[in-house]
């Protein structure tokens, strides 16, 4: 190697060619198709999340009375309609999924040892997890008018009993 030649990171030294120097090494079998699926969602669920972003970002803030008129009665008014609870749905999974991904993959990058990789992704699956089903469950048993011992709690929004 001359003066002027920068080695490449995690490198053994040269020896004729580049190579991974051992602790470096990843152990496993190939993953298949595994990779490439992932880099292809990215693209398309990508392309699915700008157009429900902006839908979403169209009728919150643009239509109507705009930004003024988002309150508790909006949100509730929004979600009796099964349109857009569905459309916040595949909202809230698309944008976890395509960023658990993309977090997976910057874990596969950066962590060296394999336990550190493992648990890493341990606690994203289980985070991302709890959150699509705490997502899920508010969009799709939310209740505008909750009753407590019978008695509607105050806020304007239900009728008289």
């Amino acid at each position: 190697m001359s003066a002027t030649e920068i080695q490449s990171p995690r490198s053994a030294a040269k020896v004729g060619s580049d190579r991974i120097a051992p602790q470096y090494r990843r152990n496993g079998a190939s993953k298949g198709n595994f990779e490439m699926i992932a880099w292809l969602f990215m693209r398309l669920s990508g392309v699915v999340l700008v157009v429900l972003i902006f839908g979403h970002l169209t009728v919150n803030l643009l239509v109507g009375e705009g930004i003024h008129a988002i309150d508790f009665g909006f949100v509730a008014g929004k979600w009796a309609d099964p349109f857009w609870q569905v459309w916040d749905l595949a909202m809230l999974w698309l944008a976890m999924l395509h960023g658990t991904n993309g977090v997976r993959t910057i874990i596969n990058d950066y962590a060296e040892k394999d336990a550190t990789r493992l648990w890493l992704k341990i606690v994203l699956y289980a985070a991302t997890t709890v959150i699509i089903v705490l997502g899920t469950m508010v969009i799709f048993t939310f209740d505008p008018c909750p009753m407590v011992n019978g008695v509607p709690l105050p806020g304007g929004f239900c009728p008289a009993p």
